[in-house]
C-alpha cells in the first residue's frame, strides 16, 4: 500500500470519520464500518483533505487537466482544498469551477462559481463518497449544459466496492456507462489490508475480529 493510502486511513481514524462497528446503512445493510466525511470540518482536517485529494489525482492522472470541480455542497470545500494542495504540494496550477444549487436572479445570475467553463477545458470531479451516483449524474448534465468541457476522472473518498441495485457497484456501472475513470483515495480492500497489521487493530482499539466481520459482508454485498 502507498504512504498517503495508509495515511489517509490513520486520519480518518484519528478525527472520528471512519468508524468499526455495526452500523445500518440507507440500504438496509448491517454493515461493519461507517465512514462519515461530515467530521472532516477544521482547518487542519480540511487542508490534510486537500492533500490526500491532490496525492490520488498525482497518482493517477496522466492527461492534462486544468479544472477541479466540486458538485455542491460537498464538492464545494473538497474542490477548494484540492487545488490548494495541488498549487502548494506539487506546483500544480489549476482553477476551480464548483455550481450552484439554484442559479442567481441578479448579479452574474450564473450556475457555477469559480472558473467559467468552455469545450476546451479538461475537468476533475470530486466527491467524497458515491453510494447511487446520483451527485455525479447530476453533475455531468450540469457541465454537458455550462460550457460542455471534458470530464476525465472522478476522485472520491472511498469506494466501498459494493453492490448497488444489480451486480454491480454504483462506481462501476457509471464507469461502463460514461467511460469515465473513478479513482478513490482508498478502497474497502485497503482497508482491510490496514486492519491485518495487529498492530494497527491494537492503536485504534479495533475489535480483533473486525477483518472476519468486513470479509463476511463482502461476500454478501461485495464486487471486484
Amino acid at each position: 500500500m502507498k504512504d498517503y493510502k495508509k495515511e489517509f486511513i490513520e486520519f480518518l481514524l484519528d478525527m472520528k470519520s471512519l468508524k468499526f462497528g455495526e452500523f445500518t446503512l440507507k440500504s438496509g445493510r448491517l454493515s461493519p464500518y461507517f465512514l462519515n466525511t461530515g467530521m472532516l470540518y477544521t482547518g487542519e482536517s480540511v487542508n490534510k483533505l486537500g492533500k490526500f485529494y491532490a496525492s490520488a489525482i498525482k497518482d493517477n492522472i496522466a492527461q492534462d487537466f486544468n479544472v477541479i470541480f466540486g458538485p455542491a455542497y460537498k464538492g464545494i470545500p473538497l474542490a477548494i482544498a484540492t487545488v490548494n494542495s495541488l498549487f502548494s504540494d506539487f506546483n500544480i496550477n489549476v482553477s476551480y469551477s464548483f455550481n450552484r444549487k439554484e442559479a442567481k436572479d441578479h448579479g452574474d445570475m450564473g450556475l457555477i462559481v469559480g472558473k467559467p467553463l468552455g469545450a476546451d477545458d479538461k475537468v476533475i470531479l470530486v466527491d467524497d463518497v458515491i453510494t447511487a451516483g446520483t451527485a455525479v449524474k447530476e453533475s455531468m448534465e450540469i457541465l454537458r449544459n455550462n460550457g460542455n468541457p471534458s470530464l476525465i476522472a472522478v476522485i472520491v473518498s472511498v469506494d466501498r466496492m459494493e453492490k448497488g441495485t444489480g451486480e454491480k457497484s454504483a462506481i462501476g456501472e457509471l464507469r461502463d456507462s460514461t467511460g469515465i475513470e473513478f479513482f478513490p483515495i482508498v478502497n474497502i480492500l485497503d482497508i482491510m489490508e490496514f486492519l491485518r497489521d495487529e498492530t494497527n487493530c491494537l492503536k485504534y482499539n479495533i475489535d480483533k475480529n473486525m477483518l472476519g466481520k468486513m470479509e463476511d459482508y463482502r461476500s454478501k454485498y461485495g464486487v471486484q
